[in-house]
């Protein structure tokens, strides 16, 4: 065989092992897409059973309006802003990143932006509905999609350019470490959220006026289980899309290696122990479940590195300590979450980043200074930051526009009505209404 023509069958080989590299990178994040979408299945069934019933119908269009409204408006906007504010809040050029770039639409000389773009949104659905369930049975849907697409394609994506991006100042500045984005997007979404229920205010019955506490029962625990379970699954395609598949390694967001072994070892471990810790203090299904949650968030920065029992024992700490810091929030300060999304997210954010500078100080990053504790606590401090200032101001401008809060007799008569208007359950005979008890056919 001559040289010319072996030359040109390795460049054929070349080209042919590099295609299938790019089809397997789309096929790999199209299923991470397709799971992420089961986590807003998830949100719509758990939020749905924590509401009455007589606010299960709105509690749940308004979560299907944010996905539908947060799609276009990341395609827009928060894309933009991912590629472009790396570096603070001077844009950089990401001309590729707008809407009429070539990159944005059907491109056969483009196979990555597209798939890229519809993880990032997941990602961004994905900080609404973790506001959407703190705020259930009170508030009107439009001031609700209004803060949701604020959130989803603005806010956190600042975070995300700023410490999800290899070339994040955040991580260049601090040597942060945050591979499950423990913090631009469930640290930014739950203190926005705190922001919100600030100027929204408790739930009508919800305090005595000595300052006791009322419980306020969903409708259907079951299906609030079904829910947070959902979520769990889709939590497998959110950190999934967290990795970045080269075609012979993993990569992190940060382009150091990693392996799928890693964050299956550890990622399942966090689920034990989250949901383990937060039993043990509770005795409650509903924090059992939502512990899981408290797990994954407090071992995502650190999945690639931990050791699975190191994992563990972070996810478990974490669910002995986040129901508390809920109840410190319900009574000490009437902060009325639903659903507990400020602990769950925000705290439990919070306790990841440092966790992380605690137990992997010192592990270098290819960008920036190796982790540490102190630059762990200044990042977790810029997300803290960022999402509670504007959840403050832009929920006080829409309480100031009578566009956040529905009116008294509104909640009093229930929102499936007033807001959507249609009843989840039109008869009256079922379990769902009274005092749940069936009476006999006549």
């Amino acid at each position: 065989m001559e040289a010319a023509e072996l030359l040109t069958r390795i460049e054929a080989l070349e080209a042919s092992l590099k295609m299938a590299t790019t089809v397997n990178s789309e096929v790999f994040y199209w299923w991470c897409t397709a799971l992420m979408v089961a986590i807003h299945a998830g949100f719509l069934a758990y939020e749905m059973g924590a509401s009455r019933a007589k606010n299960a119908l709105a509690t749940g269009v308004k979560n299907l309006a944010a996905f539908a409204f947060l799609i276009p408006f990341f395609y827009f906007v928060g894309w933009y802003i991912y590629n472009a504010f790396p570096a603070g809040f001077i844009p950089g050029d990401a001309s590729g990143a707008l809407p009429w770039s070539t990159h944005m639409g059907p491109n056969l000389e483009d196979q990555a932006s597209g798939i890229f773009w519809a993880a990032f949104t997941m990602f961004a659905a994905t900080t609404a509905s973790i506001m959407s369930g703190a705020v259930i049975e009170r508030i009107r849907v439009s001031g609700f999609i209004i803060l949701a697409i604020f959130l989803g394609s603005v806010v956190w994506v600042f975070g995300a350019a700023w410490g999800w991006h290899p070339a994040g100042w955040l991580t260049s500045t601090f040597g942060l470490h945050d591979i499950g984005a423990a913090g631009c997007v469930h640290m930014v979404a739950g203190f926005f959220t705190l922001g919100v229920l600030i100027n929204l205010g408790p739930r009508i019955g919800r305090f005595n006026a000595d300052g006791t506490v009322n419980e306020i029962n969903g409708h259907n625990m079951a299906m609030s289980l079904i829910g947070l379970m959902l979520i769990v699954m889709g939590f497998f395609g959110f950190l999934g899309g967290c990795i970045i598949y080269t075609g012979d390694t993993w990569m992190t967001i940060y382009n150091t290696p990693t392996t799928f072994s890693a964050f299956a070892f550890n990622t399942l471990m966090a689920v034990a122990g989250g949901m383990l810790g937060c039993y043990l203090v509770t005795r409650d299904p509903f924090w059992m479940m939502s512990g899981a949650l408290v797990g994954v968030i407090s071992s995502a920065p650190g999945l690639d590195v931990y050791y699975p029992p190191l994992a563990f024992l972070i996810s478990f700490a974490g669910g002995l300590v986040i129901p508390k810091l809920h109840n410190i929030l319900l009574t000490k300060f009437k902060i009325d979450d639903a659903v507990g999304a400020v602990s769950v997210h925000g705290f439990g954010g919070v306790w990841g980043l440092v966790a992380v500078g605690i137990f992997a100080s010192g592990y270098p990053n290819v960008e920036g200074p190796a982790i540490s504790l102190g630059g762990q606590f200044m990042s977790m401090l810029v997300f803290l930051a960022l999402g509670l200032i504007p959840g403050f101001v832009l929920s006080y401008i829409l309480k100031m526009a009578g566009l956040l809060r529905c009116a008294p007799e509104a909640e009093e008569a229930g929102l499936d009505i007033t807001e959507v208007p249609v009843k989840a359950y039109p008869e009256s005979r079922i379990p769902a209404f009274g005092d749940g008890a069936l009476t006999p056919a006549e």
